[in-house]
């Protein structure tokens, strides 16, 4: 670890796409981050001086590397940060099947995609691991993913599923976790990604004409639950450190 307290370093892919609540936490307890935009151009630092990296979501895809190049440098980062540093690692939606594809796995469209609150069970190493440790063994979190993890990377752990996703969850040993679902959403965040037009057009897409009341609607209703979770997830990341 560096010097003095711990500092983070947060994979950014959008304007929207930022930490959530765990801005707030990581405020209230006085931790610092350097967030690095990607999609906007914005080079990856060095890795020495950080404790751990955070990789959010996004709304490209794991693949399309010609389309964004800058996602051949953030696999290679993540590969060096949990297999070279042994950073720990916490990666959302997009941040999971970049851990999964970055360390030798399969992301590809999902047969299913899952846009608002769904289940996610735990399986017994998940309900063990203490990454999750405290999280309800059948718990609803908000979804909005059209790929999957459909192969874990060598030596991963499988955590969690849900009816349309055999992998919500996945660790690489004990200080790398991966999660399908948001658990960073809160009021603010839920309010920046409609902020966006496609945002609206994505919701549309997949959930007809009044997707974007009903999407906002669910999460609103499960929000309180849903912040429980994201507090629970933060104290048992931040026990790495």
């Amino acid at each position: 670890m560096a010097p003095g307290r711990p500092r983070l370093l947060v994979f950014q892919h959008g304007s929207g796409c930022h930490p959530g609540i765990f801005r707030d936490l990581l405020r209230a307890d006085g931790i610092a981050w350097d967030a690095v935009a990607l999609e906007a151009g914005e080079p990856i630092p060095d890795l020495e001086g950080y404790d751990a990296l955070l990789v959010m979501g996004g709304p490209m895809d794991v693949w399309q590397e010609d389309l964004h190049p800058w996602l051949r440098a953030e696999k290679r980062a993540i590969r060096e940060a949990v297999v070279e540093r042994g950073l720990p690692y916490l990666g959302i939606c997009l941040g999971h099947q970049l851990l999964a594809e970055a360390l030798g796995g399969e992301v590809r469209p999902a047969a299913t995609p899952e846009v608002g609150v769904f289940e996610v069970a735990l399986s017994a190493g998940g309900q063990a691991h203490p990454l999750l440790t405290g999280l309800p063994a059948a718990g609803r979190y908000l979804q909005w993913h059209a790929a999957e993890v459909t192969r874990a990377p060598p030596g991963a752990t499988v955590l969690a599923s849900s009816n349309a996703c055999a992998v919500q969850a996945l660790a690489v040993g004990g200080r790398a976790l991966g999660l399908q679902f948001h658990a960073e959403v809160d009021a603010l965040t839920l309010a920046d990604w409609l902020a966006a037009p496609s945002a609206a057009e994505a919701l549309l897409h997949h959930l007809g004409a009044d997707g974007p009341a009903r999407f906002v609607a669910e999460a609103r209703a499960h929000m309180d639950r849903l912040n429980r979770a994201a507090r629970r997830l933060y104290a048992n990341f931040m026990a790495l450190l």
